[in-house]
């Protein structure tokens, strides 16, 4: 079994502890990565502040990407030596929602395995069946992506998270139109993704909401053409001046609570609303359903932008190898993991796209 450093949690709220831990051998149907970069993303912050719940201790980080090492029994179409993208998407293949087509939403979640971290001979939480603030991982072969050779890793570890679920809301849960009209409601860097997104399926215009200028300044360097501030004490009203008209699709990409009241506001006859951002558990929205009934609306949830990574996430990189997704840009700096404290505190303060750990 190797010893490992991790990034551990032992209490809600405080500081994560860099330490040697025990990483066990892929038992049948896993495989074991090297990590190459794992970026921070809100839902990890979400969880280590327990607003979400999980047990302790426990390892954070999904969005990640490194090199194949070893393979367990039954593992087909993987081997030491591949790069792969690594999310926290578990499915088991066979139950009546993977069967359908939505591995994200799996009703088994490939059965239950001993736990992959230990300390001391006591088992260590692998967060969202991840743990990947780590210098490697056991996880399940559903859970990884191969890569083309010529991706860096921490553009690739992008891929995991923030970007298929910005840019599979649009193209997977809303399935926008050409020519139709998109409003994004927050843009750190699921909304920017959910932007690129609109952009790629061809929107007519895509209207950025953001209470940070700097926000809205990246909204547009990612194909937003128009800026509303929600500062504004209507914002909807802008929005709808922009497109003439209320949207054919509105993006929630934050997890704020009452921009979840206001957000079917924005929308258009037939509109839909994704609600793509989760706040904390327990939290409660209200919206006024005879106005959804008259104009024929929508709201549903997608998580991880319903995607099928086997699918997804190398359509992603190929449009990046060609210049046609933006990835380096969503990167705001590089951390080693001795500095991940540093690096949450950054991502924190609202003002970092991603902040991103790598490894040699």
């Amino acid at each position: 079994m190797p010893t490992i450093r991790a990034a551990l949690c032992h209490a809600f709220g405080t500081p994560l502890s860099v330490e040697e831990v025990e990483l066990r051998a892929p038992l049948s149907g896993e495989v074991q990565v090297k990590m190459g970069a794992v970026a921070i993303c809100q839902s990890d912050i979400t969880f280590m502040d327990g607003k979400w719940g999980g047990a302790l201790p426990a390892v954070y980080g999904h969005e990640a990407a490194g090199e194949v090492v070893a393979v367990g029994p039954e593992v087909s179409g993987l081997a030491p030596g591949d790069r792969v993208a690594v999310t926290l998407i578990r499915a088991c293949g066979h139950c009546p929602t993977c069967a359908t087509g939505a591995p994200v939403y799996c009703e088994d979640k490939a059965g239950p395995h001993p736990p992959a971290i230990t300390k001391d001979g006591q088992p260590v939480y692998q967060a969202m069946f991840s743990g990947a603030f780590a210098e490697a991982v056991t996880v399940h072969q559903s859970q990884v992506a191969k890569l083309p050779e010529t991706i860096p890793f921490e553009a690739a570890a992008l891929l995991a998270c923030g970007v298929i679920t910005g840019i599979g809301a649009v193209v997977n849960a809303a399935k926008l139109r050409p020519g139709e009209d998109a409003v994004v409601i927050g843009c750190g860097g699921v909304g920017l993704n959910a932007i690129q997104g609109a952009r790629l399926a061809g929107a007519r215009r895509i209207v950025a909401v953001d209470m940070m200028q700097e926000k809205l300044q990246a909204a547009a360097e990612f194909g937003a053409t128009d800026l509303v501030s929600a500062a504004e004490p209507e914002p909807w009203e802008a929005a709808r001046a922009a497109l003439g008209r209320g949207a054919d699709a509105v993006f929630v990409a934050t997890g704020a609570l009452p921009v979840f009241d206001s957000a079917p506001r924005y929308l258009g006859p037939r509109g839909r609303m994704l609600v793509v951002g989760m706040p904390h558990t327990g939290a409660q929205s209200s919206y006024e359903p005879t106005a959804l009934a008259y104009d024929g609306q929508s709201i549903r949830g997608t998580a991880m932008g319903d995607t099928v990574i086997a699918r997804d996430i190398p359509w992603l990189a190929d449009l990046y190898l060609q210049g046609r997704l933006q990835l380096d840009s969503l990167i705001s700096r590089r951390w080693r993991l001795d500095e991940i404290n540093e690096a949450i505190a950054s991502s924190r303060s609202g003002s970092a796209r991603r902040n991103v750990i790598t490894f040699d």
